[in-house]
C-alpha cells in the first residue's frame, strides 16, 4: 500500500486519502466485518448469537445485554463504541460514530440503559466533549435522535432529544 500511496501522490500532486495507510488485512476485513454486523448479526433471531458476532467483530459489549434485530452498529468505528452491563437496545436502533466531513467520536452507553425502538444515536463533537455518553439508568424514548450527552437517571425524548429529569418515584 505504501507504493500505491506514493504513486497517488506523484500523479495527483496532493496528499493521499487516509485509507491508503490501511494494511492489506484491514482492507480485506472491512467488507467481511460489514457483512457480519449489518447482515448476519442484524437479522439473526437469537440475541446470544447476535452479541457473539458483534463481540467477534470488535465491539465492546458488557454482560446481560440485549440488542434487538435490525440494529445498525457503526462497523467503521467498532473500537469507539462501548456498551455497558444490563443494557437493552430495542429493535432498529442506529449508532453512528462519524459522518461526512466529520471526525470519528466515541459512543459510550453506561450500565442499565434502555434505548427504545428506531432511536438514532449520532456522535459528534458536542461542546468539546468529543462524543456521546448515555449515563447510567437513562431511558431513551422510541424514535429519539440522541446527538448530545444524556445524564444519569434521565429520560431523553424527541428530535433532537430533550432531557427530562426523573424523580425517585419514576425510577421504581
Amino acid at each position: 500500500m505504501r507504493y500505491l500511496k506514493q504513486v497517488y501522490e506523484k500523479v495527483y500532486h496532493k496528499r493521499a486519502p487516509y485509507y491508503y495507510d490501511y494494511s492489506l488485512g484491514t482492507i480485506l476485513m472491512k467488507p467481511i466485518r460489514k457483512w457480519l454486523t449489518n447482515v448476519a448479526a442484524a437479522n439473526c433471531p437469537f440475541n446470544c448469537i447476535r452479541i457473539f458476532i458483534y463481540r467477534r467483530c470488535g465491539f465492546k459489549i458488557g454482560k446481560s445485554v440485549f440488542i434487538g434485530m435490525r440494529c445498525y452498529l457503526d462497523d467503521m468505528c467498532y473500537d469507539l463504541m462501548t456498551i455497558g452491563d444490563h443494557v437493552t437496545i430495542s429493535y432498529g436502533v442506529y449508532f453512528a460514530c462519524h459522518g461526512k466531513n466529520q471526525g470519528h467520536y466515541p459512543i459510550v452507553i453506561e450500565d442499565h440503559v434502555y434505548i427504545g425502538m428506531r432511536a438514532a444515536v449520532i456522535s459528534k463533537n458536542c461542546m468539546g466533549s468529543g462524543g456521546v455518553r448515555i449515563g447510567k439508568q437513562a431511558v431513551v424514548g422510541a424514535c429519539t435522535l440522541v446527538n448530545r450527552d444524556v445524564p444519569e437517571n434521565t429520560c431523553a425524548v424527541g428530535v433532537p432529544c430533550r432531557i427530562k429529569y426523573l424523580s425517585g418515584a419514576d425510577l421504581e
